[in-house]
């Protein structure tokens, strides 16, 4: 009753802007002063949760991954990012709209989903979109949904986090199911891969629909754009070579990482000034993962306070007088996480529901390495969701246009990776075939979704020429029917 109360005072509290943190530790806080008879000394369990925090060693890998995000961000790594993708992609039907999602995904990885890749890219993007004739609606929806792509791919900050949560809420569970981030950053790769290409395929339709002029390959511009960007393509095999060839962890990866971006970004392409650009990098970056770390250690003090009130237990004992098959409470988590995504930041969400959660789906035999996976892919999509989905508003922000006109801008957007969630949440072989021993299954999905990309741009490349066809001949037929005149 005391944590129902409390809950319902700060949801009002929060209508008036009162930051998260506050809020989750407010609940929290006052949850076991309360409970412990208006002891103060009841509270002492947030400090200790905040002592985790530093005791724990895969927590040096957020600001060291967010810091080598930044470096890029404030660097020119988007122009010769977008530069190599569109050497290699320019040419398929929608490539620009392409060379958007890749790059926009590539930042999400580094920053985490926080609004950074919206306001790092879009200036740069949303113009170039345009001038190629993508239409206005499409383009603001492309960048607001790309805003969020990418959290499953390693080395993706929400990922070590549900990794670390995860373990932490399964060491009193009776249960031989283990999860690590190790194996999260393996089994994210293909359900990412797979919410990309569905979106790749719908922007080749959109290309050719709108007539946007293809770029032929060249060898020679293909070649340059390497060469440009030859130092910076390394980092993600730097991270999976390096963790799954047992040479360093995680944490290490990112110590590496972090050093390895520093050096080229200021030594080598000399895009950034040592005493100009880098502490105010530092700070900037520092700013954000102060801010996450504040955010892990109330939700970690609010998590104790709801498995010291026995919410986890009561949950799972409502959950299976009501529940009664894995496929409904699959549908029913899934509507319950794209709510959250929308009401919640990534992080925040994770410590606060992952706990919650991770009990009730070991019940109805869910993977946790799987719900994993399925719990990002849908915060994913939440923020994106209207009516408050983050990505909407800062979108807004950042291209000044009414929000209501990107809810209109994301809602075929969302539909495509409504689509790809299903997929992962009922086939659980996309997520973890690619931790067997045996890669077969994995491989065969990855053929699966490579084709159905292939056949698609071959469908977009003929209905383009056709359409190329059709203009030449309306131009030549109107040229006659002038020169009769």
């Amino acid at each position: 009753m005391i944590t129902l109360l409390l809950t319902i005072f700060f949801i009002l509290v929060a209508i008036f802007g009162i930051p998260i943190f506050i809020i989750l530790g407010g609940i929290g806080l006052l949850g076991f002063i309360i409970n412990n008879n208006y002891d103060v000394f009841g509270s002492i369990a947030m400090i200790q949760e905040l002592y985790k925090i530093a005791e724990n060693p895969i927590f040096i890998a957020i600001p060291l991954f967010t810091f080598a995000g930044y470096l890029m961000a404030e660097s020119n790594t988007s122009t010769r990012l977008i530069n190599f993708t569109r050497a290699f992609f320019g040419w398929i039907p929608g490539g620009l709209a392409i060379v958007t999602l890749i790059a926009c995904s590539f930042f999400t990885v580094f920053t985490g989903a926080s609004g950074v890749t919206i306001i790092a890219l879009g200036g740069l993007l949303f113009p170039s979109l345009i001038k190629e004739k993508y239409p206005e609606k499409f383009s603001l929806g492309l960048i607001t949904i790309g805003g969020s792509r990418g959290i499953t791919f390693p080395p993706s900050l929400p990922l070590i986090l549900y990794g670390v949560i995860a373990s932490m809420s399964m060491q009193n569970l009776d249960t031989t199911a283990k999860v690590s981030v190790d194996e999260l950053f393996l089994a994210g790769i293909i359900p990412g891969a797979i919410s990309i290409a569905v979106i790749v395929i719908y922007a080749m339709f959109i290309g050719t629909k709108a007539g946007v002029s293809q770029t032929k390959f060249s060898i020679k511009e293909a070649i340059s754009a390497t060469k440009g960007v030859a130092w910076e393509l390394p980092i993600p095999f730097i991270i999976l070579i390096g963790i799954y060839g047992g040479i360093f962890t995680a944490g290490e990866a990112a110590v590496v990482v972090s050093l390895y971006v520093f050096i080229v970004e200021v030594f080598i392409y000399k895009d950034l000034k040592l005493f100009k650009d880098v502490p105010r990098i530092i700070k900037e970056s520092m700013l954000l993962v102060g801010g996450i770390f504040i955010i892990i250690g109330v939700a970690l003090g609010l998590t104790n306070f709801l498995v010291d009130q026995q919410v986890p237990t009561t949950l799972l004992t409502w959950t299976k007088t009501y529940i009664n098959s894995q496929i409904t409470f699959l549908i029913l988590m899934n509507l319950f996480l794209l709510v959250v995504g929308c009401l919640l930041d990534v992080f925040s969400a994770i410590l606060v529901v992952v706990p919650l959660l991770i009990p009730i789906a070991l019940e109805y035999g869910v993977n946790p390495v799987h719900l994993g996976i399925i719990f990002l892919l849908n915060l994913e999509i939440g923020y994106s969701t209207p009516p408050v989905g983050l990505n909407l508003f800062i979108s807004s922000f950042r291209f000044k246009k009414p929000v209501l006109t990107l809810y209109a801008a994301t809602l075929p957007f969302l539909g495509l990776m409504l689509f790809a969630l299903i997929l992962v949440t009922y086939v659980p072989a996309i997520t973890l075939s690619i931790l067997d021993e045996n890669k077969t299954n994995a491989i065969l999905i990855s053929l699966l979704m490579l084709a159905a990309v292939f056949i698609a741009g071959l469908i977009s490349s003929r209905l383009a020429k056709k359409n190329n066809n059709t203009e030449k001949l309306e131009e030549a037929q109107n040229l006659q029917e002038a020169e009769e005149v």
